[in-house]
Order: structure tokens, then C-alpha cells, then sequence
């Protein structure tokens, strides 16, 4: 299933910006004091942001493990897990 691209305010932030949006959303939504139409349109919004979020951190872990990489071949490799 493709993945269709996030609102462009969300694809230019930092993860660190995304997070402390999505965790608001997520203290609305659990207040449970939004109306019905407001919590459908901002999970929504939580959703592009954790989607946003997981990309940002797949692609640390794709520089963490090449520059463990280097240049020079394998030098121990460890996954991100590992880190």
C-alpha cells in the first residue's frame, strides 16, 4: 500500500517539532473534550505526524549505520537497535 506524501508544513519539520506536535494531539484526544469532527481531523494530522516521525528516524538509522559502515569496508556494523 503506498504511502501518500504529508502535508508540506509536516514534511519540512524536525522530528523533534513533529513529536511535540503529535503529543499534544495525543493530550487532546484523550482529554476526550474535542468534538467529533475536530478529533477526526486531528488524528488525522497525528497520523501524517507519526508517519513523519517514523521516516525521520529510519533515516538516522540508515547515517548511523553507514557512517558505522565508513569508507574502508565493515568496521563491527551495528544496527541502531543495538546503539
Amino acid at each position: 500500500m503506498a504511502q501518500s506524501k504529508p502535508p508540506a508544513d509536516i514534511a519540512t519539520m524536525s522530528f523533534e517539532d513533529a513529536l511535540r506536535e503529535l503529543e499534544q494531539i495525543v493530550q487532546k484526544l484523550e482529554a476526550g473534550d474535542v468534538p467529533l469532527d475536530d478529533s477526526i481531523r486531528i488524528y488525522e494530522r497525528g497520523a501524517a505526524l507519526k508517519a513523519h516521525c517514523e521516516t525521520r528516524l529510519r533515516e538516522a538509522e540508515l547515517k548511523v549505520e553507514k557512517i558505522v559502515l565508513g569508507a574502508d569496508g565493515p568496521k563491527g556494523l551495528e544496527k541502531a537497535d543495538d546503539l
